[in-house]
């Protein structure tokens, strides 16, 4: 196989992998919604329950079942996934990681604000603006399961798939790429193409940390860690009164 298909090949099994995984976990969500609604508890005027659920059926269930079989297809296993206990060095990278991701999205929304771009927004945060108590919950989900959960399956099974047919620096960006892409189905309201950027500027950090670190842990946390505070200042917005 030439280096070009073999390149070729890598970008569609990663791009397959990533929108599989959100098919099968909205399918996943539907059912047991379905099986909810049956005995008597709907999930419409739960927004609570309903994200919660959510977050578990595809960060937790999704990603780590689709992570448990695509490691199945390869000699190396479980070993393919570079990840240990966090040493002295992993947390000063986590450290660091996490105040350049605040950093970064600090200056993002002035340049943004300043050329008078619209910003998509998530449906989080549509949905948190009506019942504040979604953040809470999300907070301690942001460390169990959507920072592990994403991690493992964007930079531990993306970005290293696509490590194996492309230079690491090329990886990270395609990797990044794809992460960014996939949020938009999670968008509402016009400058989705802003918020795309946004976090795909985000990613690149993400993706940095686990290639210089050798450690999945370490983005990981810095990505929970980070999702934390954003659901943290939403909820104290949302209860403060002041707009988001």
């Amino acid at each position: 196989m030439t280096n070009v298909r073999r390149q070729l090949r890598a970008v569609g099994v990663t791009l397959g992998v990533a929108l599989g995984s959100f098919v099968i976990g909205a399918i996943l969500l539907m059912l047991v919604s379905q099986v909810l609604s049956a005995v008597g508890i709907s999930l419409l005027d739960r927004p609570a329950l309903r994200l919660g659920l959510s977050t578990v059926l595809l960060q937790g269930v999704t990603f780590g079942g689709v992570a448990l079989v695509y490691l199945q297809t390869r000699d190396s296993g479980l070993e393919f996934i570079r990840v240990r206990v966090p040493t002295r060095r992993d947390v000063a990278w986590i450290v660091g990681g996490f105040i350049t991701l605040l950093v970064a999205v600090r200056v993002l929304s002035v340049v943004i604000a300043y050329l008078g771009f619209d910003h998509a927004s998530n449906q989080i945060i549509e949905i948190g603006r009506q019942e504040p108590t979604v953040f809470l919950v999300l907070i301690p989900l942001s460390f169990l399961l959507v920072g592990p959960g994403e991690e493992l399956l964007f930079r531990g099974l993306i970005q290293g798939t696509l490590r194996e047919s492309f230079h690491p620096a090329r990886a990270i960006v395609l990797a990044s790429l794809i992460f960014a892409m996939v949020h938009v189905f999670s968008l509402q309201g016009s400058g989705k193409l802003v918020y795309i950027g946004v976090v795909f500027t985000l990613a690149l950090v993400l993706g940095a940390t686990y290639e210089l670190t050798d450690n999945l842990a370490v983005p990981a946390l810095i990505h929970g860690a980070y999702n934390a505070v954003q659901f943290g200042l939403a909820y104290y917005t949302v209860t403060q009164g002041t707009a988001l």
